[in-house]
């Protein structure tokens, strides 16, 4: 199968060497930076662009792996008669890409990619929507040469699935790096917490996640929390953040 890829950053990367390493054809990577499209060309033997007319009708398959805000107005100059066009946005409408060609859809996968950081493709879930069914049923085929982790999701459900990978990965990572800052600030390894992170993550698998809460606001450990506040009393904002976060836990825990 032959695979034009619009992007060269992380999602782009990705997909495109996952593709390559099942053999298919990548015929073209476009970027607005040609420096980039040519860096990733070189790793799957395409021919790199800058500009979006280069793009030559002729592959199977189009792929948007661009910015959110980037699909709509390279939607517009994108023309492909009946070939497969596929953005991958978990935000975004598949109708953005109705005037590109006949068939269009879908391919998102709630992931956190980043360019040179392996992945195992084939574990990898894919949120999918077809333009109708026939079309939905060959982005399936398509992406099952990939992974078998495959769901079949309209706009809204992959918008609630999006908002909630920004709590469980991004808005996480942004605790984890105040964690660090505190450990860093006060000569701590932060390693000596890689295991809990890593446990929380494996226990998140095993079920509904209010009966694994643990730690002072859901003991109400008063003593404890008090230490914490005291702690923090120099920072205001992560004492606030600390406080409401304690409320919440509490309010899971009686849910």
């Amino acid at each position: 199968m032959r695979i034009s890829i619009i992007g060269s950053g992380n999602v782009a990367t990705h997909l495109a060497l996952a593709l390559y390493g099942r053999g298919h054809k990548i015929d073209q990577i476009w970027s607005r930076n040609l420096d980039h499209a040519t860096t990733l060309a070189q790793r799957v033997e395409a021919i790199p662009i800058d500009d979006i007319s280069q793009l030559i009708p002729n592959a199977n398959v189009y792929i948007l792996a661009v910015a959110d805000d980037a699909i709509r107005s390279l939607a517009k100059d994108i023309r492909v008669g009946n070939a497969l066009v596929l953005h991958t946005s978990g935000a975004t409408p598949k109708e953005v890409l109705e005037d590109c060609s006949f068939r269009y859809g879908v391919l998102w996968s709630p992931q956190t990619f980043i360019r040179d950081v392996a992945l195992e493709y084939n574990e990898l879930p894919f949120c999918i929507e077809g333009s109708d069914p026939k079309t939905e049923d060959d982005i399936e085929e398509f992406i099952g040469m990939i992974s078998q982790h495959i769901y079949h999701t309209n706009l809204q459900q992959r918008q609630y699935l999006h908002l909630s990978a920004v709590f469980v990965n991004n808005f996480t990572n942004g605790l984890y790096g105040i964690a660090q800052k505190i450990c860093r600030e006060h000569d701590v390894p932060f390693e000596i917490l890689h295991p809990l992170v890593l446990n929380t993550a494996r226990k998140v698998q095993w079920g509904d996640v209010r009966y694994q809460l643990t730690g002072p606001a859901v003991r109400n450990d008063t003593k404890t929390l008090a230490v914490h506040r005291k702690l923090l009393a120099d920072d205001k904002a992560t004492l606030q953040l600390y406080n409401r976060l304690t409320d919440l836990l509490r309010s899971l825990k009686n849910d």
